[in-house]
């Protein structure tokens, strides 16, 4: 009985993970905005829930929240009140100009996506990817990436078996 039981588990497993994921990134590629999405970095993982309760994905509203205030925070740190950031060899000093609430997304277990433009002093638009964990109050920010320098992409997203990965851009 135990045999069919396992048997049973395994094939269901592997009928879930070989069924096509139907959903397809809009605009074309650019960002992941959907919560079977995970960042870069993070493989898909379908692992069992841990014993606890379960935790409340926050909404696009806290996710807002929560990069706006990491912003802020790395600001109110530095002398001249600027979101510092390293990009090519450079100390870019930032001024939040936008925060792009039709990309933010969760991608999955408390795992959230953020873009949002920042302008540096020299007038250059920077637009940066944001990933965070946690929860709605208490998010952290993991990586940040430049994506877009005035306008033009460094890279783009692909999806593929239900993971984004970043892609170079096309010369």
């Amino acid at each position: 009985m135990k045999t069919k039981n396992i048997i049973a588990i395994i094939s269901a497993g592997l009928l879930a993970s070989a069924l096509p994921l139907a959903a397809q990134h809009p605009a074309g590629g650019e960002h992941p905005t959907k919560a079977t999405d995970n960042p870069p970095s993070a493989p898909r993982v379908n692992a069992p829930a841990k014993t606890a309760a379960p935790k409340k994905e926050a909404s696009t509203a806290d996710i807002s929240a929560g990069i706006r205030s990491h912003i802020a925070a790395v600001g109110k740190k530095s002398p001249d009140k600027k979101f510092h950031f390293q990009h090519d060899g450079k100390d870019l000093a930032l001024t939040l100009s936008k925060v792009h609430d039709d990309r933010l997304s969760s991608v999955g277990t408390g795992k959230y996506f953020a873009c949002v433009d920042m302008k540096n002093t020299d007038g250059t638009v920077y637009d940066l990817d944001f990933f965070l964990t946690g929860e709605a109050g208490a998010m952290k920010v993991v990586e940040t990436t430049v994506h877009k320098v005035s306008g033009k992409p460094l890279y783009n997203w692909k999806e593929k078996a239900g993971v984004w990965r970043k892609v170079p851009t096309k010369a």
